[in-house]
Order: C-alpha cells, then structure tokens, then sequence
C-alpha cells in the first residue's frame, strides 16, 4: 500500500516504501486474459451436448486472478485491476470498430471475414464491459466480506462462494446483451446457465491451484490483506483507504 493509505496503525501497512513485487504481472496477465477471451467469445462452440462461447477455456481464470488479488492484496487494488481492464476493453472495441470503418487497401480482400468475426466484437465488448463490471465487483466485494467473516480461514469458502456470486451476474448478462435476438431466446438462456455451471466447477476444480499461489504470494509479498476499513465505493481508481494488512 502506498503511504497515506493504510487504515490502521503505520505498522499495518506492510506496502509502505515499497511496491508490491508481484502485483503488476499478475495485472498484465489479468487484462490479457481479458481481451483474449473477448474475441474467443464470437465463436460458439460445442461441449458434449451443450453449446458455449469460446471464452469459456480462459475467461474463468480472470475470476480466479481476481480471487487471488483481493485475497492476497485486498479490495482496492483489485478495483485498480478491474478499472485498468475496462479500459483495455473499450480502447479494444473503439479501435476495432475504427478499423473496421476504415477503407480497405486495394489488395486486401478480407473485409467480409471481418466484419463477422471482429465487426461482432463491439456488441461483445459492451456486453463484455457490462457483465465484468457488474460481475467482477460483485465476486470482489463477496470475497472480501467473507474474509472477515471466516476470519480468514476456509478460503476454499470464499474462493467457490464468491465465484457462486460474480459469475451468475457475469453469465447472463454477457450472453444476454450479446446474443439475445440474433439466437433463440431458449438457447440463450441454455447458453448462459451452461456457461455458469461451467465457470463455477472450473473454479472448484481449480481450488488447490488457487491455495498454492495465494499462499506463495501471501509469502513472498509478507502480507495478508482485510479490508476492515476498506472503502468499497466501485467508482475509484485509486487505493485510497485501503485495508489492515496482517
């Protein structure tokens, strides 16, 4: 945490002088995870019997990075990560749409393919910008109330609880703003439901992952965030008050 932003007493504030080592790699990972899954989101493909968005092989590690974040570095650093990738999200949308619109060279005879597959990436990317908003906040917010409610023990609890939480919002509402009228209602709503049981078990089976990394990190970072004092307002960038670190 940086100076000035520590809730508690100076002692609390294991960041203070220092940047966090890990922090920035795994915000890079965050935001690419983010955008890769964006475009793998316009196709639909099919899984035994179901059918799903292409998404569904990465994006759900952003649920786990996200976890892990504000397990490891609290609610407030979370919410810089979560800004940093909306904005990647909309400058991504704004420039394909920019290219899109932009004549095509006299050699280039490719504008057809893609129109259909990154001319869809707009309306993806508003349904994308909606959902992980709403979503991701939500997973953040449940896990950072549960550490204190568990005191921080049985972070399998927190980890699956909060995904239980983040992932219903993020689920339909993605696949609703994105491909409802353009698919049958019924196979939206089987799209949306099957894209949750899916991000929800990925994130159980993922569990001992999660403990592994949480615990290195917790180690090699020398600190354990709760947000007692955290200001959970979602519409600030900065860390401002943040949490008691142990």
């Amino acid at each position: 945490m940086s100076r000035g932003a520590g809730s508690g007493s100076a002692g609390n504030d294991k960041f203070e002088g220092r940047e966090p080592k890990y922090y920035d790699i795994f915000t890079g990972l965050f935001v690419a995870i983010l955008l890769v899954s964006e475009i793998t989101s316009t196709k639909l493909i099919q899984v035994g019997f179901v059918q799903t968005a292409g998404a569904i092989i990465l994006f759900p590690i952003s649920y786990i990075m996200s976890d892990i974040l504000t397990e490891v570095y609290g609610y407030a650093r979370a919410r810089r990560v979560m800004w940093i990738g909306f904005t990647s999200l909309v400058l991504m949308s704004l420039v394909l749409i920019a290219v899109e619109y932009m004549p095509s060279a006299p050699t280039w005879h490719n504008q057809q393919a893609y129109n259909v597959i990154l001319g869809f990436v707009p309306r993806l990317s508003f349904a994308s910008i909606v959902a992980y908003w709403l979503g991701g906040f939500a997973n953040d917010f449940t896990l950072a109330k549960m550490k204190i409610l568990t005191k921080g023990k049985m972070l399998w609890s927190r980890t699956i609880g909060s995904t239980v939480v983040g992932q219903a919002v993020d689920s339909f509402l993605f696949i609703g703003i994105a491909f409802y009228g353009l698919i049958p209602t019924p196979v939206v709503l089987q799209i949306a439901f099957t894209q949750y049981l899916l991000k929800v078990a990925y994130e159980t089976i993922a569990t001992p992952i999660t403990y592994y990394v949480v615990n290195k990190l917790k180690k090699g970072e020398g600190l354990d965030v709760f947000d007692y004092k955290t200001n959970f307002n979602p519409f600030q960038f900065g860390v401002g008050e943040q949490a008691d670190a142990k």
